[in-house]
């Protein structure tokens, strides 16, 4: 695998992890609190499949992302990002509220972290490959 793909799927793993931290361990704590009944208690949540299923993400996004944004400029990983934030914030936001007593406040704020993620994540990428080799 080439230098920036590496670089890329770290960073990215790195940029993601501290935002779910921010997000959920400390932005939407509250609300987790407050539905505790939906959720597993903290010693039986399944961590390490959380870090596995970020990094099989990150794989794919910036694999995505190399075969059909690098070299497109700012704009096309910002369009790359927006694009991608949407369909998968929508699935975990509102998608999850279809199913699940969640409150609209946080299928808003999934969908909202979710996408700012994936925006975030492609301008990560688009600098990533510019400085180790991988875009124009």
């Amino acid at each position: 695998m080439r230098k920036h793909l590496i670089i890329g799927i770290v960073a990215l793993y790195v940029l993601w992890s501290v935002m779910d931290f921010i997000i959920h361990g400390m932005l939407l704590s509250s609300t987790y609190a407050a539905t505790a009944g939906l959720w597993r208690p903290m010693e039986e949540m399944k961590m390490g499949v959380a870090y596995l299923t970020t990094l099989i993400a990150a794989i794919c996004f910036t694999l995505i992302y190399a075969q059909g944004r690098a070299g497109s400029g700012w704009n096309g990983a910002l369009q790359y990002g927006v694009y991608f934030g949407v369909a998968t914030g929508i699935s975990m936001g509102f998608g999850t509220y279809s199913v699940m007593p969640i409150p609209m406040s946080l299928a808003v704020s999934w969908f909202l972290g979710t996408l700012a993620e994936a925006v975030l994540g492609a301008l990560l990428l688009h600098w990533a490959f510019r400085r180790f080799g991988g875009a124009a």
